[in-house]
């Protein structure tokens, strides 16, 4: 008897995370490790992982760590991870593990990295990877067909069909065929533009609007866009060589990875046309990215007066040439809101006439012709989007019963090629990234954070006798965020009667309760501001014995 597990560790019901697992008899394989951006609301959180636990406790059975492509929603986990499965293989095509390197090497981490071929077989475990190259936004991106011998399964990753995109975007569709015509078990397919109707491509092409808009202004230009977007960034430096402009990269990182895609060949461009960012020209065009965890961190030191080398004038225009993040409309905003005081010519590119290479319908479609799979299972994106596609799969004739709608944990099980329902789950959970902390921020600190945000914070303070326990000083109110204290003297005096009459009361001879004293000033307190003002502060309480 055989026996196929399929289920999510991240990336259901959600934008980016993306940690798929495969069990197959016993042996793990799992296809990506990516983290996911934090939103407005996620406050001091740079961003989020899946939480691994489940492969670290199986570490042992884990065959491999299989990379679609080098954006970090797929690979952006894996330098928190690899502290706790250093072992663990990982395989990707030359770029992906090019960008991998970088990221593992400013962490100081050695990894176990084996460089994948397109369209070569490999032996992993008891069966074969046969990784298949897909046309995405970023060079060498692959899809991964893992053979079993109750057939083949599927994983697309990101993907879009365009027959002008060649070299390395370039999606080899007779390999998909061939692969489909020895019997696909199950396909693994992205759902993120399944509403959207027709086929992604012509639509993500935007060479002809950014040369349109850098012909149009011949003053100095800034472009803020997502460093993973490679085929964008090459059609803007392609628009930028039609215009005879210089370039000066702003962010070490971002400098690096273009000249490593310039001298790799996955980006043509005339070095001699980067310039020093110390000699701008009047007319020089700034190529500005994002930090992995930090949205629009770049842009807005410009555009806040903060950076050293770029002040902003009226002259300047700023295009956005990258979407922006789900759950980051309201910092987007307020920062176009900023570059419009400014004065600046304010260039945005709507995700509506431009779209990011994911597969629309007609692409969905397509690649499940091709692949002619027994089981579809929807993933990669929030769950509407994971509806949408088994809408699709339906108008190809897919019978209810053989499309996958999970959510993360949920186990999908196959035995000896057919799906059974045995209602299995693994534990899932987030990793709340702040800084170089990896899991000492959960609900409870970002619950913390948000009341801080919203209500403020409340220090009460009081000095006690150490013999006598007599309050020698205080207790005093101090208050920063809750409320303006000129306004507000008799609502502190009142909380300090109230906190001195509680301390009072609790105090014995020579001994204190200071745990049951606390609380009670605490709940009081805190019933008392909210009675009043209808906010609810935190509420520390500091005593200490002199």
């Amino acid at each position: 008897m055989s026996k196929i597990k399929i289920f999510a560790l991240g990336g259901l019901n959600e934008i980016g995370k993306n940690m798929y697992v495969i069990d197959v008899d016993n042996e793990l394989y799992i296809f990506e490790s990516g983290l996911k951006y934090a939103d407005d609301k996620m406050l001091g959180v740079d961003y989020i992982i899946p939480n691994y636990d489940y492969l670290v406790n199986n570490q042992a059975r884990i065959q491999g760590i299989f990379l679609s492509h080098g954006h970090d929603e797929q690979i952006g986990a894996l330098p928190d991870m690899l502290h706790d499965l250093p072992n663990v293989k990982i395989y990707g095509t030359k770029f992906t593990l090019e960008l991998l390197k970088e990221e593992l090497e400013l962490e100081k981490i050695k990894a176990n990295l084996v460089e994948v071929v397109p369209h070569k077989k490999i032996k992993v475990g008891k069966n074969y990877i046969f990784p298949i190259s897909l046309s995405h936004s970023v060079p060498d991106s692959v899809g991964y067909v893992l053979y079993t011998k109750d057939g083949a399964i599927f994983y697309t990753g990101n993907f879009v069909f365009d027959s002008s995109m060649q070299k390395s975007y370039k999606t080899d569709i007779g390999k998909l065929a061939y692969v489909g015509k020895q019997g696909v078990l199950c396909l693994l397919s992205e759902s993120l533009y399944a509403d959207k109707t027709g086929f992604t491509s012509p639509k993500h092409r935007s060479y002809k609007y950014l040369k349109e808009t850098i012909n149009k202004y011949n003053n100095r230009i800034l472009v803020n866009i997502f460093q993973g977007q490679i085929y964008r960034m090459q059609e803007l430096l392609n628009a930028i060589t039609e215009a005879n402009r210089k370039i000066v990269i702003l962010g070490k990182s971002l400098e690096q990875n273009l000249i490593k895609a310039i001298d790799n060949g996955y980006i043509t461009f005339d070095k001699s046309r980067i310039g020093n960012i110390h000699h701008l020209e009047k007319n020089s065009i700034i190529i500005i990215s994002d930090e992995r965890e930090k949205p629009f961190s770049n842009i807005k030191r410009i555009v806040k007066g903060y950076d050293k080398f770029v002040t902003l004038n009226e002259d300047d225009t700023i295009i956005f040439a990258s979407p922006v993040y789900d759950g980051m409309e309201k910092s987007a905003t307020m920062l176009f809101d900023e570059i419009a005081k400014k004065g600046c010519n304010l260039i945005t590119m709507s995700s509506k006439q431009f779209y990011s290479l994911h597969a629309s319908s007609e692409d969905l479609m397509l690649m499940i012709n091709l692949m002619q799979p027994k089981y579809y299972f929807p993933i990669i994106g929030e769950y509407r989007h994971q509806v949408a596609n088994a809408e699709v799969a339906k108008q190809m004739g897919f019978k209810e019963e053989n499309i996958i709608l999970n959510l993360n944990g949920q186990v999908a099980t196959f035995i000896d090629g057919k799906l059974v329902d045995e209602s299995e789950t693994v534990k899932v959970d987030d990793i709340l990234i702040d800084g170089k902390t990896v899991g000492d921020v959960g609900e409870l600190v970002i619950k913390d954070r948000e009341m801080l945000g919203e209500n403020g914070i409340v220090l009460v303070v009081a000095i006690i006798d150490k013999l006598t326990k007599k309050v020698l000083s205080g207790p005093e109110i101090i208050t920063k965020g809750f409320v303006y204290v000129k306004d507000n003297s008799d609502l502190l005096k009142e909380a300090s009667k109230m906190a001195l009459e509680i301390i009072n009361n609790n105090t014995k001879v020579s001994y204190i309760d200071y745990n049951k004293t606390k609380n009670q000033i605490r709940d009081n307190i805190g019933k008392y501001f909210y009675q009043e003002t209808e906010s609810k502060p935190i509420i520390l309480i500091m005593m200490q014995e002199v």
